[in-house]
């Protein structure tokens, strides 16, 4: 008698086969150039394999069809059905992995750069990748989606998703590239201090230290420190090491010693403000002293820093710009 694990697995070949010659018809009419007739069959099927717990099929399936459709630069097909195989991995719980997240930043990296269906699907990726939580997204899928903005010279909304990964390193070499191709050679210690500020405010230490000193030791317009020809550069390593030290008068010494250096942009102050409250006991401030624009922007690049629950954060830009 056949045992049950034998069943299982015929069974799971026959459906793969089933899968494969479904798969082919599709093909066939989109080769035609029946694209309409093609992408309705595809949620058809999409929702069929849903409603029989097929969610894998039902994935695969989408997936397959929406590189199809990017193929023949049918964008709007494309789209719905990469939003398919989102709406697949919310519906079955599948757990985060390596080869899921590649595959969102693949469809992500086929969609028109400037389409609101690749703002929507970012959004919703992020959120699926942390289980729906009010987090702003695994930061495994935030590195890859920063390295896929990094290729198409989309420096700041890299950034963004750089400061949401743990990879300092890859960080530090797009600024190195986004500052030697877009910058001023007299604001390259500035490129790296709001990623470095950053950083801290979102509790990362260990990248905020290995972006500045990857940083500054690939730029090619920064002599090799410390000390740095730039007061900026100095101020951040002193800054670094304050930090690990956590003594609150050498925090307070150090930005008032640099003030002339911390004016060059008005968001410094701030972020210290913040630093200061993070890492050496510094506490809230009764009123704050920014608000409008500045509070905002500074609120939702922090909201994954903060321990309470935060209203949710635009998933689709840097909330910060340098220039």
């Amino acid at each position: 008698m056949m045992s049950e694990q034998e069943a299982l697995k015929n069974s799971s070949a026959r459906n793969r086969g089933g899968v494969q010659r479904v798969e082919g018809k599709l093909r066939a009419s989109v080769e035609k150039g029946d694209y309409y007739e093609a992408h309705q069959m595809y949620r058809t099927l999409f929702f069929r394999y849903m409603s029989q717990a097929k969610h894998a099929e039902a994935r695969e399936l989408m997936y397959n069809g929406a590189l199809l459709f990017f193929s023949y630069n049918q964008q709007n097909s494309a789209a719905d059905l990469s939003m398919l195989v989102l709406e697949s991995l919310e519906k079955s719980e599948t757990k985060v992995s390596d080869e899921i997240f590649e595959h969102l930043t693949k469809l992500f990296s086929l969609m028109d750069p400037n389409s609101p269906e690749r703002v929507a699907f970012v959004s919703r990726a992020l959120k699926w990748s942390t289980g729906g939580s009010g987090k702003l997204g695994h930061p495994k899928l935030h590195q890859l989606l920063a390295v896929t903005l990094w290729k198409e010279q989309n420096y700041s909304e890299s950034r963004y998703h750089f400061l949401h990964s743990s990879d300092g390193e890859g960080c530090a070499q797009m600024l190195v590239e986004y500052s030697a191709s877009r910058g001023y050679r007299s604001e390259v210690d500035m490129f790296v201090a709001q990623a470095v500020l950053q950083f801290l405010c979102l509790k990362n230490k260990s990248s905020a230290s290995v972006v500045f000193s990857t940083y500054t030791q690939r730029h090619p317009s920064i002599e090799r420190g410390p000390p740095f020809v730039q007061p900026l550069l100095n101020f951040l390593w002193f800054l670094l090491l304050a930090v690990d030290g956590g003594k609150l008068t050498v925090f307070t010494v150090l930005c008032e010693q640099y003030q002339p250096s911390l004016k060059r942009d008005p968001m410094y102050n701030e972020y210290l403000d913040r630093i200061g409250q993070l890492f050496f006991g510094v506490p809230p401030k009764q009123t704050s002293s920014y608000g409008g624009l500045l509070g905002n922007l500074l609120n939702s690049l922090m909201g994954s820093g903060e321990d309470e629950e935060g209203e949710e954060v635009q998933e689709d830009g840097s909330p910060i710009e340098l220039d």
